[in-house]
């Protein structure tokens, strides 16, 4: 394990309207907002069609092939992630989310696209301190965060 002390900066509170997509919406506001670092917490409904990453297609596989999910019907959702930048200084969202509908639930990493439905909110901490990046493993295939 690898360890970084990081601060509170900045907070954000943000209400995405009926298709807003994300990572994008969050992106380019971190953009607009020159904000690099953050933990962002969502909840909201997301539209049929969202697609998530669940796993992968062989976990010995490599590069990772990933499993793709669609959600067939509007889902709650309720979800995490973090804001680091890629190698080109880009600030990449990296968001996991529990997607429940008639008692049913599906979880995974939204990198592919998820639809806001009518409505979610987010709250986004900033993280100040050591400048932290995402850097593409090649042998998996990933942009993992660098804590050097």
């Amino acid at each position: 394990m690898k360890s970084a002390q990081a601060t509170l900066g900045r907070v954000f509170v943000l209400r995405l309207e009926d298709g807003d997509r994300l990572p994008d919406c969050i992106e380019e506001f971190a953009r607009d907002n020159q904000l690099k670092q953050a933990v962002v917490h969502l909840l909201g409904g997301m539209k049929a069609g969202s697609r998530m990453v669940c796993g992968p297609a062989d976990p010995a596989g490599r590069p990772v092939q990933v499993l793709l999910h669609e959600l067939a019907g509007v889902h709650e959702a309720a979800g995490v992630g973090t804001l680091f930048p890629d190698q080109a200084g880009v600030a990449r969202l990296h968001f996991h989310a529990a997607f429940g509908r008639d008692g049913q639930t599906r979880m995974g990493c939204t990198r592919p696209g998820i639809e806001v439905w009518e409505i979610a909110e987010a709250i986004i901490l900033e993280l100040t301190g050591p400048e932290l990046e995402r850097r593409r493993d090649p042998e998996l295939g990933f942009e993992m965060l660098a804590i050097d």
